[in-house]
């Protein structure tokens, strides 16, 4: 594909629509045969490179770019495919840790789309649906990634295991971040209906990479592991978090791994859940390159851990006053992060904002971020799943009180509602923004920040 830049950012915005137009990515379809039979059509592009698989509730993206980092430390051409982006549609999937390019996207969509158009008609013909926003892109990705060819993709799954469409690759090594309760109207209400479907990766003489879990989450992990025969290693087993303290930037860790022990690494990311996020990384690249058995060099792990990131969770976008985002979509994601603000900063005054989707629970999320906030300004994003800031407002009551509450229609009022009250604190004043990735990509966009 050829053209000037601004004839592949039309065309890109274009086949953005179309895919944008089919079934969103919130509204799945259980079931792979869609995606598999496009794989099968185009000669299985996603057998053609090595996969390290990531489920589990939080913490899957972060957790992918460290491992990423690693691999490409040590020379490796890497793919990336995570879910859902802040800003570009493009971010999802990564070559050599940047996004996609638009001449590669679009060359990728031109060689899927006509085995696309094949699996959709006999779909329809059956009484199916058409693939899916989500299938779409795992397809472009998985043919992006073996024409450039990448040595390995490090692939997160959109939801779920057993059936997202990620789930036509096979991991050499699964990894299970910990596993809670969210997207309960498609995976189940209960942990353990929901790791029922997140084992879903697992496949035969793989290695299993764990965080970790409840009793009866690890239980569902041994039976699906020792089912499958693969290998099992678990975080406070097999590895984990050996020491850390919070450093300016961000913090200094010192890990186990499979095959050794890393120590005094920092690493510039905020909180307790992105060492333990780091260490699975470790134990996930440890078991991808040598079984578990072979050292990652100081070289490498040094280097990678100096420049690991993760856009959009707690991280600042805005200084004077401090304005930071997180992408934190349910309680146990709000729970880490109130402890990493806790541990991290020494805020005079802290205003939150705060914009939640439909289907989450705003209730608990609210609750948890009132010991840290001095005052709550609930909005709405621009997602036309966004609960009304009226609603968030009255949930918010009951646990902050009416004077530290402020309920603001549109998201950039909003922040500057919030700015000015932080102002309020002096320079120790500052601003958080969270609820949903909508709310850590949309301040973002607003106050400068591209994707990354």
């Amino acid at each position: 594909m050829s053209g000037t830049a601004e004839d592949l950012k039309l065309r890109m915005a274009l086949v953005t629509e179309e895919i944008l137009a089919r079934t969103p990515e919130n509204n799945p379809e259980p079931t792979l045969d869609r995606v598999a039979e496009v794989m099968d059509l185009m000669g299985s592009p996603q057998q053609t490179f090595g996969v390290i698989h990531l489920t589990g509730t939080n913490g899957k993206t972060s957790t992918a770019r460290m491992v990423e980092t690693m691999l490409a430390e040590m020379g490796l051409n890497t793919g990336r495919f995570t879910s859902p982006h802040l800003h570009d549609l493009r971010e999802r999937i990564a070559i050599g840790g940047e996004s996609i390019t638009h001449e590669r996207f679009l060359a990728a969509y031109d060689d899927v789309l006509p085995f696309v158009r094949i699996v959709d008609e006999k779909s329809v013909a059956d009484g199916g649906p058409k693939l899916t926003y989500f299938e779409i892109l795992v397809c472009v990705a998985y043919a992006a990634f073996a024409d450039t060819p990448v040595d390995v993709a490090v692939i997160e799954v959109g939801l779920g295991g057993v059936w997202d469409a990620t789930n036509v690759a096979d991991g050499l090594v699964s990894v299970l971040t910990p596993i809670s309760i969210d997207h309960t109207r498609l995976l189940g209400n209960t942990v353990e209906s929901i790791a029922t479907e997140k084992v879903g990766i697992i496949k035969p003489d793989s290695v299993v990479v764990t965080g970790v879990q409840t009793h009866e989450v690890m239980e569902i992990i041994a039976a699906e592991t020792e089912e499958k025969d693969a290998s099992l290693q678990a975080e406070g087993v097999a590895f984990g978090v050996l020491e850390r303290e919070v450093a300016v930037g961000g913090q200094v860790l010192s890990v186990r791994g499979l095959a050794g022990d890393y120590t005094d690494l920092f690493m510039p990311l905020y909180g307790a859940h992105q060492a333990h996020n780091a260490a699975i990384a470790v134990a996930a690249v440890e078991a991808f390159v040598g079984g578990g058995e072979q050292r990652l060099t100081d070289e490498v792990i040094r280097s990678a851990f100096a420049n690991f990131s993760s856009p959009g969770r707690l991280e600042i976008v805005r200084r004077s006053p401090t304005v930071l985002v997180d992408a934190a979509h349910n309680p146990a994601g709000v729970e880490a992060l109130v402890e990493a603000v806790r541990e991290s900063f020494m805020f005079g005054r802290l205003v939150g904002v705060i914009g939640v989707l439909a289907e989450k629970d705003a209730e608990s999320m609210i609750a948890l971020l009132e010991p840290v906030l001095d005052h709550i300004v609930l909005t709405r994003t621009t997602s036309p799943r966004a609960v009304s800031p009226q609603r968030l407002g009255e949930i918010a009551l009951g646990y902050f009180g009416e004077d530290r509450i402020s309920v603001i229609r549109d998201l950039p009022d909003a922040l500057d509602l919030a700015a000015g009250m932080a102002d309020d604190g002096g320079m120790s004043g500052a601003v958080l923004a969270t609820g949903s990735v909508v709310t850590a990509a949309e301040v973002r966009m607003l106050l400068g920040r591209s994707a990354t």
